[in-house]
């Protein structure tokens, strides 16, 4: 099957899929003599994986471990499950990152007068957030240093 083909059938796109080979998450497609891809079904088994541990949200490095312990039948669960785990927490502390961003936010609408007048306390908290501020709001994503 060719690369729409591919993509059609598991739902990821034909430019990640691309990706993913130029990243090697999956082997390079077989070439017709054409050099179009062609995929077998262990090529669309293998994009479904993916794409079903890309909905979970797992990075590329975590989707790199998984097929590698997914290909490896002697594997143990509790490896799977270690990286389960740790993708939960940090899924954990980004959702409460989002719940303490989602609050301040509200706190400054609700003291926005939201008429005709410049003052406001939403520009006044953005303008006025210091580096360490910015770097706490990073730290709580994940997000290197500020440069």
């Amino acid at each position: 099957m060719n690369i729409g083909q591919a993509s059609k059938a598991t739902g990821v796109s034909t430019k990640m899929i691309r990706y993913y080979e130029q990243i090697k998450l999956i082997s390079p497609a077989h070439r017709t003599e054409a050099s179009y891809r062609t995929y077998s079904d262990n090529d669309i088994h293998t994009l479904r994986f993916v794409r079903g541990a890309r909905d979970l949200g797992f990075s590329v490095e975590q989707m790199k471990t998984l097929l590698t312990l997914w290909r490896d039948r002697s594997r143990a669960s509790a490896d799977v499950k270690a990286i389960a785990l740790e993708h939960i927490a940090e899924l954990e502390r980004k959702a409460a990152a989002i719940q303490a961003m989602t609050k301040t936010l509200k706190h400054l609408a609700n003291n926005c007068q939201g008429n005709g007048r410049p003052d406001c306390p939403i520009i006044e908290e953005i303008a006025n957030a210091s580096e360490k501020d910015m770097l706490e709001i990073n730290a709580r994503f994940g997000v290197g240093a500020m440069k």
